[in-house]
């Protein structure tokens, strides 16, 4: 519901589609700063205790959005500020949240918790925006950032009542500069762990970029209000819940079948270039949701399963960083293109660069393993 609910008040601020890829790239710029560090903090840390402490943060930040918009008193700046803050929290929130899966589930369950998580994370797309549209288009921006405040104290109950503490390891006598480091040699002596960041890179990169694409898509492409960029948001969801229980079933997705999701993610913005009908956005929205979240979770069970114990939570800093972080980079490209040639002609080049770059992480595969 604040994904959508922050957009599109920042479109009614601004207009602007460079501004909005601003805010979108100041959100997650520390997550690309500092989410290495926050991965060795992770492996250092309780991580329940962690998680409750930036949930407690995130919470505050719905409440001063919500209370900024209540009072009128909102102002572009405001939202820059806060999309900082909720930033910097989500940079250490988000590599101890991943890490702390194994904790909860253990090794033999890894694969469908990371779907089951995906899943749930996907389903709040369908319902989150929908809602979020209907509620702003008739009773404000306010009710949505305030009920988002609100679900924050029910994260935060769940926390504390996990049996898992996700306790850190033995202290090793190393420096935090040391222990990154580490976690840096193992990730680039894997080739493996190789091949699926640089998965997650090329489809983060040009893919996920949907809270910049899809508003821009529906007020300026298609001439939808707040309820109608809210249903296209559900129909991601959508596509996102169903992809995450694919990975779920097939527990381990072939690296073929990776590729493939990759390739049909980006053959879906290209595809997204040339809509100009609500039902006709809809279902590829779906499709390209399907498939990018079948990819992201496959990366993410792979990833779990690759790292030691001991620098699980560095392992997934770096999937973190190029899942989430390099969002502000693909963020302000797409609104920087789209204020200049318009939405459908950022479609296009995203999914014409991203294709070109898979074909040649495809090519540095086969050439390492022929088979």
């Amino acid at each position: 519901m604040q994904t959508v609910a922050q957009s599109w008040l920042v479109l009614q601020l601004t207009d602007s589609p460079l501004r909005l890829g601003l805010v979108g790239t100041l959100q997650s710029a520390p997550v690309l700063l500092f989410c290495i560090p926050a991965g060795a903090i992770a492996d250092r840390l309780p991580k329940r205790r962690v998680l409750v402490l930036t949930q407690l943060v995130l919470g505050a930040e719905a409440v001063a959005l919500a209370l900024l918009v209540w009072s009128g008193a909102i102002a572009y700046w405001h939202v820059c500020a806060l999309g900082l803050v909720m930033g910097l929290t989500a940079a250490i929130d988000q590599p101890t949240r991943q890490a702390f899966v194994v904790d909860m589930v253990g090794r033999e369950d890894v694969g469908n918790a990371v779907a089951l998580n995906s899943a749930a994370f996907n389903a709040a797309r369908i319902v989150g925006p929908a809602v979020a549209g209907l509620l702003i288009a008739r009773a404000g921006l306010a009710p949505a950032f305030a009920l988002n405040a609100a679900g924050f104290a029910v994260v935060i109950a769940a926390l504390l009542r996990l049996r898992a503490l996700g306790l850190p390891r033995p202290p090793s006598g190393a420096t935090m500069g040391q222990e990154i480091a580490e976690g840096l040699r193992y990730a680039v002596g894997t080739p493996a762990v190789m091949l699926v960041l640089g998965l997650l890179t090329v489809v983060s990169l040009f893919v996920f970029n949907f809270t910049v694409y899809v508003p821009l898509l529906a007020r300026t492409v298609l001439g939808l209000g707040a309820e109608g960029f809210g249903f296209l948001m559900a129909w991601l969801g959508i596509g996102a819940v169903a992809g995450a229980l694919t990975v779920g079933a097939l527990r381990l997705p072939p690296v073929g079948v990776m590729f493939g999701a990759a390739a049909v993610a980006l053959g879906g913005l290209l595809a997204l270039a040339a809509v100009r009908s609500f039902w006709t956005a809809a279902p590829l929205l779906a499709l390209t949701g399907f498939a990018g979240i079948m990819l992201v979770a496959g990366c993410n069970t792979r990833l779990q399963l690759a790292a030691p114990a001991a620098l699980r939570g560095r392992v997934m800093g770096l999937y973190v960083l190029l899942s989430y972080g390099v969002f502000p980079i693909g963020a302000f490209m797409v609104g920087a293109i789209s204020q200049r040639w318009g939405v459908s002609t950022a479609f296009f080049l995203g999914g014409v660069c991203g294709l070109v770059a898979l074909a040649a992480l495809g090519g540095w595969w086969r050439g390492r393993s022929p088979r």
